[in-house]
């Protein structure tokens, strides 16, 4: 074929919800649909690829399921390409976890329709992650098709793209996007022409390749007379072929001479890749990485503890966090009514995880007695846990001792006391029978009753946390009321007291995948606690020191010399960008020194240190009527933040919180570099990826070098840990690492807009990007290491930084035993992260990766007789015989999924 020859690939790009929420675009697809399967069952040659995600054509059934058939018809013919994603996501706001559910949940859905198309169609994604070749090879799809993100270096319309562990991807390059084709169609009459003047303009791309025409857009399917109008307009030297996107690539064959391409996809060369959507609406990022977390508790505590896993709950809550991971959803350059619908469905993902991850958590409470409690760490590697428990204090006081089943001693620290007297009222006897009415069999007030007195004029109540073992008769208790009101009139004193009830934390020592129980009594007597010296205005743990300085900045050092200094300055400039850019104001005004600064220490160890800093600044409250300067009127933006420190945690943990009170602008939490740096590194879908100081440019979008983190940020001796992802950027040539805590813009989009050419969606108000009035959050953790994230084993540590304590009160009966502690699925290994621990019918699924740039080997030990290598579809590859221990080989940055059958091993 010559490059005369075309090949036209009718489809639709849909967005799920954008400009408009789900349903508004669904009742649009639903129409389109129609008009399509109509056009495709009178047009035999007819094809049509459905934007490579399953969910459109479950959307559409789910209205019109009297069509399965036809679409089943369709697919089995090769006529309507399905999959091979659920939803088209942005690659860079969820985990690689997430990423591969959503291959599996689309290959699933779209096979059950008659098939899956074998690529990995990325056409609207703002940029692309650099494992994703390696996630599609491993689930058996070798070409890739996308647009944005490619750099200048590739000059033709394909590519080899090669991801760290060496796994390579063909790849289609959309170069003009994936509309090119609606340009020659635009006068049907003229086609002819058009087809020549196009090919004229490209024809050092093709090669000997004929040309691809991605003939749709957004929310639209072709005309019906497409066929027809292709017909007309071929000719004897021209071909015109309609085909689906994966007939034309798995046709053309491998040009070895193609450029090959590494890692992430991130270049401004030729596109737009829209990189202030990692910072608007910071509420989604959080919300996402939430629902996430607790959704893969629930799948890890299932598979350690239950015998059967609550798939079918899980299979609902992981549909909904990838239904939000749309590159229009968790990105938040939607509406605000779209947005709104995403928080909820992530809320509900995440409600949906809690409750199966609590009901394994309840089964374990029956065997701890009442007067105890366990943590339960869902993580294959030991650690220990920070338990926060209420404890019932004698009425004489004294210390508190916390042990094991064994006798262990924990470190424990005490916190407040409550109020004993939970209510004194006076009342007539006649309206006694209202405070009867309060007891709901035993609970009152939140607690137990552990015991009543009646006595003439008082009626005095005694509760516990955990109710005693003795009887309480609520029908007993009203007869004597009444009979004792009958007898005394007037006036009475209902008196209602709890023992003393302190807040406690407890650092609890938890095995792999374990479970430890301890119990807190009074010793009666006071126990001498070691605490490493403390300094004023400062909190040491005897790892690391931090100390507060007069501008509210923070120093911290360890004990292997490394001091950094100047850590937390606030920046807060204007923004009269949107929801898709930043973009300062050309005559910005820069607020970084607070007019108040105050501090105090509020925790002492030994099992928490806590350092509070609170500085006021005066920000200007908008923009001016000249969008290029902040308004003169500012308000008070009143931050705190809580530095804190663990018992022997390397890593000093940072709560940042305010109200917002201020429109269009940028906040940012500084830290400063001990030298200045020329790169960063960042975790993120599998990989760490390092990044220099700009970006490439060449489009008509101002290439800011700001970039997503999903776990950790390593620049220097500096390596943050993150609970969300993140944007960041190396500025100040260097020496300064800054975290965007919040960005607040007004439009969804702006037609002209100082660093983009192109409007990237309709000017829309969008008022509630502002956050105005809402509390900002941000968690981070600072880790010192000289050499680095990867011999500081940030990404161990940023899991446990990550994990959320799971700790609870036995319900069997006081007279159990505390259970030994006990240990479950284990996997060692050198800078190996495990990314998803669940069950299936054919065992526990295991999947890990090797974070680094060495082989390493993988030790996993725990209950299983066999494993077997899975695709990352779950498909068996090869079986081995490993009772209770399995080495696992791994190359540098290689994902592996195994699954575990599980047994006794001998």
């Amino acid at each position: 074929m010559s490059s005369n020859d075309w090949v036209f690939i009718p489809h639709t790009h849909w967005d799920r919800e954008w400009y408009e929420p789900f349903q508004v675009f669904r009742y649009r697809l639903v129409t389109e649909l129609d008009r399509l399967i109509e056009t495709a069952e009178r047009d035999r040659e007819f094809r049509f690829t459905l934007d490579g995600q399953t969910a459109a054509i479950q959307d559409y059934l789910e209205m019109r399921p009297e069509n399965e058939a036809r679409v089943r018809g369709l697919v089995e013919s090769g006529r309507l390409a399905l999959g091979p994603w659920l939803i088209l996501l942005d690659e860079f706001l969820c985990t690689g976890e997430t990423i591969v559910r959503n291959l599996r949940l689309g290959v699933e859905g779209a096979t059950a329709l008659g098939g899956a198309m074998a690529v990995g169609y990325l056409p609207d994604m703002f940029g692309h992650v650099a494992q994703m070749p390696q996630i599609l090879r491993r689930a058996g799809i070798e070409h890739a098709a996308l647009w944005r993100g490619v750099p200048a270096s590739v000059t033709g319309h394909s590519f080899f793209w090669q991801a760290p562990d060496g796994s390579t991807i063909r790849t289609e390059y959309l170069f003009d996007g994936y509309d090119n084709g609606l340009d020659v169609l635009l006068v049907p009459l003229e086609i002819g022409r058009a087809l020549d003047d196009y090919a004229q303009a490209t024809e050092g791309r093709w090669g000997d390749d004929p040309i691809l025409a991605m003939a749709g857009t957004d929310h639209t399917v072709p005309d019906p007379r497409l066929g027809e109008w292709l017909r007309r307009a071929a000719r004897h030297d021209r071909t015109i072929v309609v085909a689906t996107l994966e007939e034309y690539v798995s046709s053309r064959p491998v040009d070895p001479s193609a450029p090959v391409v590494h890692g992430e996809l991130r270049s401004h060369a030729r596109g737009n890749i829209l990189p202030g959507v990692l910072s608007v609406r910071r509420s989604l990022k959080q919300m996402m990485a939430g629902a996430e977390r607790v959704v893969d508790q629930a799948e890890r505590l299932a598979a350690q503890w239950s015998a059967s896993s609550p798939d079918e709950f899980l299979t609902v809550a992981w549909r909904k966090i990838i239904e939000s991971t749309a590159h229009d959803s968790v990105v938040g350059s939607g509406t605000d009514e779209t947005s709104d619908q995403v928080l909820a469905r992530l809320a509900e993902a995440g409600q949906i995880g809690r409750a199966a991850r609590d009901g394994v958590l309840d089964g374990l409470a029956a065997s701890v007695p009442t007067s105890g409690y366990f943590v339960v760490n869902p993580l294959p590697n030991p650690c220990d846990v920070m338990a926060a428990v209420h404890v019932e204090m004698p009425d004489d006081g004294g210390a508190l001792r916390a042990t094991t089943a064994d006798g262990s001693e924990l470190p424990i620290q005490a916190l407040t006391t409550a109020p004993t007297v939970l209510g004194d009222e006076t009342m007539d006897a006649s309206q006694l029978d209202r405070v009867l009415r309060r007891i709901h069999r035993r609970e009152l007030f939140g607690r137990q009753i552990a015991s009543y007195s009646l006595e003439p004029g008082t009626l005095a109540f005694r509760l516990a946390e955990v109710a005693t073992e003795e009887p309480f008769d609520l029908l007993e208790l009203r007869s004597h009321v009444a009979s004792a009101t009958r007898a005394r009139p007037g006036s009475w004193r209902v008196l209602t007291t709890t023992a003393p009830v302190t807040s406690v934390l407890v650092t609890v020592p938890v095995a792999s995948s374990g479970m430890t129980a301890f119990s807190v009594v009074s010793t009666g007597g006071s126990i001498p606690v070691p605490c490493p010296e403390q300094l004023p205005g400062s909190i040491s743990n005897g790892v690391l020191r931090a100390s507060v300085r007069d501008d509210g900045t923070l120093d911290l050092a360890d004990g292997e010399g490394v001091v950094l200094t100047g850590l937390g300055r606030l920046v807060d400039g204007g923004d009269r960008g949107d929801s898709y850019n930043f973009a300062p104001p050309a005559d910005d005004l820069l607020v970084d020194v607070p007019t108040i600064v105050t501090s105090d220490v509020l925790e002492e160890g030994p099992a928490r240190w806590i350092l509070r800093v609170v500085r006021t600044y005066a920000v200007p409250l908008s923009l001016a009527s000249d969008p290029d300067r902040r308004s003169r009127a500012t308000g008070p933006l009143v931050v705190e933040t809580l530095a804190e420190l663990r018992g022997g945690e390397p890593f000093l943990r940072l709560t940042v919180s305010f109200v917002n009170v201020a429109r269009d602008h940028r906040t940012r939490l500084h830290l400063r570099l001990p030298d200045a740096v020329t790169t960063s590194a960042a975790e993120g879908q599998f990989a760490v990826t390092t990044r220099g100081l700009a970006g490439e440019g060449g489009w008509g979008e101002y290439p800011i070098p700001t970039y997503p983190a999903t776990s950790f940020i390593s620049a220097g001796p500096v390596t943050v840990l993150l609970d969300h992802a993140t944007e960041y950027e190396l500025v100040d040539g260097g020496r300064d690492l800054a975290i965007t805590l919040l960005r607040a813009v007004g439009s969804m989009s702006r037609n002209l807009h100082p660093l983009r050419d192109e409007p990237a969606a309709s000017e829309i108000a969008v008022p509630g990007a502002q956050a105005l009035g809402e509390t900002v959050t941000g968690r981070f953790a600072v880790l010192p290491s000289r050499a680095g994230w990867h011999p500081a084993k940030a990404v161990l540590l940023a899991e446990r930084f990550r994990s959320e304590p799971l700790v609870r009160r036995g319900t069997a009966s006081t007279s159990t035993a505390l259970p030994a502690p006990s240990t479950g699925l284990r996997v060692d290994g050198d800078s190996v992260a495990v990314s998803s621990v669940h069950r299936t019918a054919a065992g526990v699924e295991l999947r890990i990766v090797a974070m680094g740039d060495s082989p390493t080997i993988a030790t996993v030990t725990g209950d299983f007789t066999a494993a077997t290598t899975v695709t990352l579809l779950g498909h068996p590859i090869s079986d081995v015989t490993s009772p209770g221990r399995l080495e696992i080989p791994l190359m540098p940055w290689e994902i592996r999924s195994v699954v575990l059958k599980e047994g006794h091993s001998s």
